[in-house]
């Protein structure tokens, strides 16, 4: 509806109603018309209403909806299903174009806007979550593994001769994998001991680089959000020596946007040292579905470089549920969840504090890591190994989601390189552990919940170790001497 056919509203219904919906109209066009003015996460969130109006109005400037259109190429964005359309808002073209993901569409200028002005939002948000110095930006729309390749295979270019990126150890295996999909080989840095928090170990960092060349290395892979006891790297320190030796600089920062602490480490290791990308994920940090990744950086032309090195077109959906997430919550919104995040952390670590006293064990004292919590173990495994690992398996059972059990002496080997200890991000890591997170949409009753599932389980598997040792300590006579009906 635009000025004329409000006008012409008029010779059917009363002036005064049909000025009164043009006003609401302007309400609605006035939200836009800010968005697009300033590219920022607005202060307060849209209405649903609000938000399905802009994507409509975005999805009627892509060619596949125009009235008339008559497609004869082989990709006109055509949709068999109604349902699929809809599910997409009619919005079928993808972003980008074959030579970069970035680039616009002459066929789709409203997906085409749509992927800019996501963009230009999770910059803003990126901005005001602590790394105020960030350049550039782009939503690609696969997971946090594959978005490290591409910034390895980005790299390649630059450092043809190099064949080594060095790692700071943390057993998850897309960490590892990401880097031998590009095809380089992983140096891995085991991690030191410092009270209960595996910290990263410069010494070794620095040994490596001197022993295989610094231009022999891609660059150093090192990691903010993780699962406790492990802390995320120290990323100053790594800044400094990357800047040192001329070493370009990658930061898995997977989860780390809902924790001010890693983006602080970030900011400031760009500030003292070198930083050349970061990458986090989508689902993990704006609760959408599983497929997108922010890959963000400090010199815009080597983000420009990232982006052109992905291949083809690709897909709108990640860039579209982050928007409508971040128009719904509004940068006030996405503000409160990252408080109440953080106040049940607090929560969270006196609960399992709490719980552990009782059991006769500790909570794990990992300060420098503000997501993950750990929890020892010890008591279940003087009596097996069993008893830890099924605890893992009760707890599921008992839809206790995200909880990880940590046994000793794991092995696993991951694309040829086998890790010891695996999952404990170190050879030998003296206790067994169970982790728990407070991560962003987390909630009190969750926190109740798990803690009350938990106590029961650990009871329960006491009881059985209990009753196991005193089967164990019958004396043998008493067993020969049982009458059989």
């Amino acid at each position: 509806m635009n000025i004329q056919n409000f006008s012409l509203s008029e010779k059917l219904v009363s002036s005064s109603y049909v000025r009164q919906g043009l006003q609401a109209r302007r309400g609605h066009e006035q939200l836009v018309r800010v968005l697009l003015q300033q590219g920022k996460c607005p202060e307060e969130g849209w209405s649903e209403s609000t938000v399905e109006l802009f994507l409509n109005e975005l999805a009627v400037m892509d060619s596949n909806n125009f009235l008339g259109n008559c497609g004869v190429g082989e990709r006109e964005g055509r949709v068999a299903s109604g349902l699929v359309a809809r599910r997409h808002y009619r919005l079928i073209h993808g972003i980008g174009r074959s030579g970069d993901i970035a680039a616009v569409q002459p066929k789709a200028a409203g997906s085409s806007l749509l992927n800019k002005i996501t963009n230009s939002v999770v910059l803003d948000v990126l901005k005001f979550t602590g790394v105020r110095s960030v350049s550039s930006c782009f939503v690609v729309p696969m997971a946090t593994g594959m978005s490290l390749t591409l910034c390895f295979l980005t790299l390649r270019h630059r450092r043809p001769g190099a064949r080594f990126i060095l790692w700071p150890r943390i057993d998850q295996k897309s960490c590892f994998k990401s880097m031998q999909t590009a095809g380089f080989e992983p140096v891995v840095i085991e991690n030191v001991l410092e009270g209960d928090e595996l910290r990263t170990n410069l010494e070794e960092v620095e040994r490596k680089i001197e022993e295989l060349g610094a231009e022999n290395f891609l660059c150093v892979h090192s990691t903010t959000s993780c699962f406790a006891p492990r802390v995320p790297d120290r990323l100053e320190e790594l800044a400094v020596l990357c800047a040192k030796h001329d070493i370009p600089h990658i930061v898995n920062n997977a989860y780390g946007m809902q924790s001010s602490k890693c983006m602080h480490l970030i900011q400031q290791g760009a500030r003292v040292g070198r930083i050349d990308a970061f990458v986090q994920s989508l689902d993990k940090n704006f609760m959408v579905p599983v497929g997108g990744a922010i890959i963000a950086g400090f010199d815009e032309n080597f983000i420009k470089e990232i982006s052109k090195m992905y291949p083809g077109r690709a897909s709108a959906s990640p860039s579209l549920d982050v928007l409508i997430t971040l128009l719904t919550l509004g940068a006030n919104g996405y503000k409160k969840l990252l408080a109440e995040r953080k106040e049940l952390y607090g929560h969270l670590a006196q609960e399992l504090s709490a719980l552990a006293e009782r059991h006769g064990e500790r909570l794990l004292h990992t300060p420098h890591n503000p997501i993950s919590l750990a929890m020892s173990l010890n008591h279940l495994q003087t009596h097996s190994t069993a008893a830890v690992t099924q605890l893992g398996s009760m707890l599921f059972t008992r839809q206790v989601s995200g909880a990880r059990v940590v046994p000793l002496g794991v092995e696993q080997t991951v694309s040829g390189h086998t890790f010891r200890g695996f999952m404990s991000h170190a050879d030998a890591y003296p206790c067994p552990y169970l982790n728990a997170a407070s991560a962003i949409g987390i909630t009190r009753d969750d926190i109740t919940l798990c803690i009350k599932r938990l106590d029961k389980c650990l009871k329960s598997l006491s009881k059985e170790a209990s009753a196991e040792k005193s089967e164990s300590g019958s004396p043998a006579e008493d067993v020969d001497d049982q009458t059989v009906p």
